[in-house]
């Protein structure tokens, strides 16, 4: 059965069930990678693949069922194990399902063509030879990789929201191996968004620096330096500590910003935005897992607390709104709260133009410390009830306000939270890890690091 036979089969058996509040949430989603190792072909894979949840409300209970089937038999065993779960569930806290009334963007069509495999492949060999010619030092054990998805999300319930939203993406990523002096050196550079608009040549230019930067890395002593985090670290670090934004963690005593808004959390100028319909992102939705409308916003401004991330749920129990963050991981997930492209605000408006690029006024405004490009060891490092975090870390020292030796095997300790009120400068170049979590470069002096003795 294709989705709308399937979606119609459910409608009628939840109306013979009797069943007046529903909702049916729908996935689809076609791939192909493609995989390099030395200068030949070592993995090629193509999927398909598709799932579907029904969620039904019974006395404010919410009941969960999904399946990959879409077939007349698994309608009706959907809606009826559906119905059984909610019959089943023990919570006192209320379901809802989403009224009509939202005003929708627009989605928008990407441009963007699917490759065919061949396309694919070759992209993918081209970047691999590009890693080896980026230096003579890159050696076996070198790797590219390149893919495409294309995805579509469906939501349809009682209430007559009938949603769609179709997201196309391509990645690569390189992973160079360096020899040098008898050590080995890795690099990693990725890339997403559409595959006729990725540089190549740049992109293996940027891994294989980033391996040969580690070259001849040496110590730092222990003590209290002026730390420049590059605009990934902070990126990371961000992403790290993103539930700590969630109105479902505060509520669970899992966020230190419970009851904080409108309150002062971070330096004056820094605002971190939530934005599902950012220009660059991969991965626009004009709905949430729930079907409320999404929209940008400021979740930080000017330094105060706006406003948690919520889902409806979450919403009632505050006695606001939905921020239209009802975050679904699949198909088949119970509905949480997620941001989508979201981003700490570079100073002024160069954006993403510099994204990549050392941040020289920031190093010059140093004088003297740490700039810090890699952070490692962030689950067991990094808690975000506390926001206390004591990671693994390598960069470079900043010698007269301009980078200097690389040094690596140190540990950066600190809290998110002081971290956030202590910026002293923002960077200009934003940039994005996992093509959903950005930052500007920063300074922040007073960060304890740990290192030779």
């Amino acid at each position: 059965m294709t989705y709308q036979e399937f979606k119609e089969a459910v409608i009628r058996y939840a109306r013979e069930n009797g069943i007046a509040d529903y909702e049916l949430y729908y996935t689809e989603s076609e791939s192909a990678s493609v995989e390099i190792y030395q200068e030949e072909v070592k993995g090629y894979s193509t999927q398909n693949s598709s799932g579907v949840c029904f969620r039904c409300v019974l006395d404010g209970k919410a009941g969960y069922a999904s399946t990959e089937n879409c077939t007349e038999e698994e309608a009706k065993s959907l809606v009826l194990r559906a119905l059984d779960n909610a019959g089943s569930i023990e919570s006192e806290e209320k379901a809802f399902i989403h009224e009509k009334g939202d005003r929708y963007a627009a989605p928008e069509e990407s441009s963007m063509t699917q490759p065919t495999g061949g396309e694919l492949t070759d992209a993918a060999l081209a970047l691999q030879k590009e890693l080896y010619r980026a230096d003579q030092r890159v050696t076996d054990g070198t790797q590219a990789y390149m893919a495409y998805e294309a995805e579509k999300y469906a939501l349809y319930n009682s209430n007559g929201l009938d949603l769609e939203d179709r997201v196309k993406s391509a990645m690569c990523y390189a992973m160079p191996l360096v020899a040098d002096s008898g050590e080995m050196y890795d690099g990693f550079e990725m890339k997403l968004g559409d595959m006729k608009d990725f540089d190549i040549k740049a992109i293996a230019a940027d891994a294989v620096e980033d391996a040969v930067a580690a070259i001849g890395a040496g110590s730092v002593p222990s003590g209290k330096y002026t730390v420049v985090f590059s605009n990934k670290t902070m990126a990371t670090l961000l992403m790290t500590y993103a539930s700590v934004f969630s109105a479902e963690a505060a509520q669970k005593g899992m966020s230190l910003l419970n009851g904080k808004e409108g309150e002062k959390i971070a330096a004056d100028f820094i605002t971190i935005v939530d934005d599902p319909s950012y220009h660059n992102s991969v991965m626009k939705r004009s709905f949430d897992g729930e079907g409320v409308a999404t929209y940008a916003k400021n979740v930080v401004e000017d330094g105060v607390l706006t406003t948690l991330l919520h889902n409806l749920k979450t919403a009632a129990n505050a006695g606001v709104k939905s921020t239209g963050n009802a975050g679904r991981p699949s198909y088949a997930s119970v509905i949480g709260v997620s941001p989508f492209t979201f981003y700490i605000r570079p100073d002024g408006e160069a954006g993403e133009k510099t994204a990549g690029k050392v941040p020289e006024d920031l190093l010059r405004k140093a004088d003297n410390g740490i700039y810090v490009t890699e952070l490692t060891g962030l689950h067991a490092g990094a808690s975000a009830v506390t926001g206390d975090f004591s990671l693994s870390a390598r960069g470079f020292l900043i010698a007269e306000g301009a980078k200097a030796a690389p040094v690596k095997n140190f540990t950066v300790s600190g809290n998110f939270f002081d971290l956030l009120k202590s910026v002293e400068v923002l960077g200009k170049d934003l940039d994005f890890v996992r093509g959903t979590f950005g930052s500007p470069s920063m300074l922040i002096r007073n960060l304890a690091i740990a290192g030779e003795e």
